[in-house]
């Protein structure tokens, strides 16, 4: 399947995730930038909180791309196979320079709330697409310890190997694709441009809004 962009990406996840609904009160968990205006819309569609769930890869020395891990914004961190053949030094060093990026970016997109607590509740933690599984599996991690009610990966996209991972990290994966021809996340939308900091900002205060004026 080619997505014509996150939008129509979105609107399928919600169709997928419509059996948790408002009776469930969701907590809808994005991993920024991408996953962030996804997030929103299944929000809406759920009536459900929404917020992000930060965590950086850790970038390859030689190939940035390819992660080696990731962290979360409490330090905590998930390492892949290729980490064993980079020198401890140099993932300290990025390990320093990832949480560097995650502290800024708490203070930028939630300037006006703590992280909302995902303890007791049913948590979907999404984002647009997963090549290594590092990020996803950080995230689910750093949900995991705060005690969710039930906590589910909601993705548009994934690689085969990487969905087989995420398998026993949360209590259920929904996943629109897992082609057997994966090599990019992109590959598989027509439109797949950055998301700014701004759209993730104004994303999130957006939903703010609704849920104050439903209040």
């Amino acid at each position: 399947m080619l997505f014509a962009n996150r939008e129509d990406a979105a609107k399928l996840l919600a169709q997928q995730l419509s059996a948790y609904c408002e009776k469930d009160n969701p907590l809808v968990l994005a991993i920024p930038r991408g996953a962030v205006p996804m997030a929103r819309m299944i929000a809406d569609a759920l009536t459900g909180s929404l917020d992000v769930v930060l965590v950086r890869k850790l970038g390859h020395p030689e190939q940035p791309e390819l992660a080696i891990g990731a962290i979360d914004e409490r330090g905590n961190t998930f390492f892949s196979a290729w980490a064993a053949e980079v020198s401890p030094t140099y993932i300290e060093s990025e390990k320093q320079r990832q949480l560097a990026v995650l502290q800024t970016r708490r203070v930028q997109y939630t300037p006006m709330h703590d992280a909302i607590d995902p303890c007791g509740r049913l948590v979907v933690v999404v984002d647009d697409g997963i090549a290594t599984g590092a990020t996803m599996i950080a995230a689910l991690r750093s949900v995991r310890v705060r005690q969710p009610k039930k906590l589910i990966a909601a993705v548009a996209v994934a690689s085969m190997e990487a969905a087989k991972l995420l398998h026993s990290e949360c209590d259920a994966l929904v996943c629109l694709e897992t082609p057997a021809d994966f090599s990019a996340v992109g590959q598989f939308f027509s439109d797949f441009s950055q998301v700014s900091d701004q759209e993730v900002m104004d994303s999130l205060s957006a939903r703010q809004e609704k849920v104050s004026a439903c209040a």
